[in-house]
């Protein structure tokens, strides 16, 4: 499901400084520069690329895609699915969760499952399955903030450019068919500095770090849920117990995400 907020957010907070500019009596063609945004976004990806592992930067660029597509968690769907799991284990043992864990296909839930099969202590459990999720709890909040990086370097890019700029203009005094172009460039790439850094890097670095904590929260239920059965509890006090992440989530689950 796409997020619409994101896109009109997006929308609204350039369109408001190009509408401003045009309200303004200014043309919009004057904030368009080909060098200014080579020399900011270039400048700006290459510094980001330069201080980020290889493998942080990928991902930080896949995450992207939680901004307008971000993941689903259908939290309550997922409750009643460990009710399900804790009647079986009632009824059954634990080993009646053997054929549910083998047809399980999200991953982490799937790993809780063979654990409790598996007769595994509760706070042996707990402690592999939070370990993980502190993992890639790290993993995915280091690859948010390569967006926050962005939003730190494009400022200080623009003023790069901005210098660069005058450096142009300063050269060519005597020549003033060339200070336009020079000029222009020195004040359009502090724009493009500053703009994407408070209208997109550091929004979508926020965002994202929320979305890992939303995916953190739900996969924290799912253990509780877990270690609950594994405990023997009555699967009315599971259930009353996990009901109390539905304020935390407020995202609807989608497999993929675990």
């Amino acid at each position: 499901m796409i997020d619409f907020l994101s896109i009109f957010g997006l929308i609204l907070g350039f369109g408001a400084i190009l509408v401003g500019q045009f309200l303004d009596g200014g043309h919009l063609s004057t904030l368009i520069n080909g060098p200014a945004a080579l020399i900011v976004l270039g400048g700006t990806f290459g510094a980001v690329m330069l201080q980020s592992p290889t493998n942080i930067f990928l991902r930080g660029l896949k995450l992207f895609s939680w901004v307008f597509f971000p993941p689903r968690f259908h939290t309550e769907e997922t409750i009643a699915q460990i009710i399900e799991w804790s009647n079986i284990a009632r009824k059954e043992g634990l080993l009646g969760l053997e054929l549910v864990a083998e047809e399980e296909e999200n991953l982490f839930a799937r790993k809780g499952l063979e654990l409790l099969v598996d007769g595994s202590e509760p706070e042996v459990m707990r402690s592999i399955m939070e370990l993980e999720i502190d993992a890639k709890e790290s993993f995915d909040t280091q690859s948010a903030k390569i967006y926050e990086a962005m939003g730190g370097f494009s400022p200080t890019v623009g003023i790069i450019g901005a210098v660069m700029g005058l450096i142009h203009v300063m050269g060519n005094l005597s020549d003033p068919s060339k200070l336009g172009g020079g000029i222009a460039v020195a004040f359009v790439a502090t724009i493009y500095g500053v703009g994407t850094a408070n209208l997109l890097f550091i929004p979508i670095s926020s965002k994202l770090k929320t979305l890992v904590q939303n995916e953190v929260t739900y996969r924290e239920m799912v253990v509780e849920g877990l270690v609950s059965i594994s405990e023997g509890e009555n699967p009315r006090n599971i259930q009353r117990k996990l009901e109390g992440y539905l304020d935390k989530t407020n995202y609807d689950d989608e497999s993929d995400v675990l």
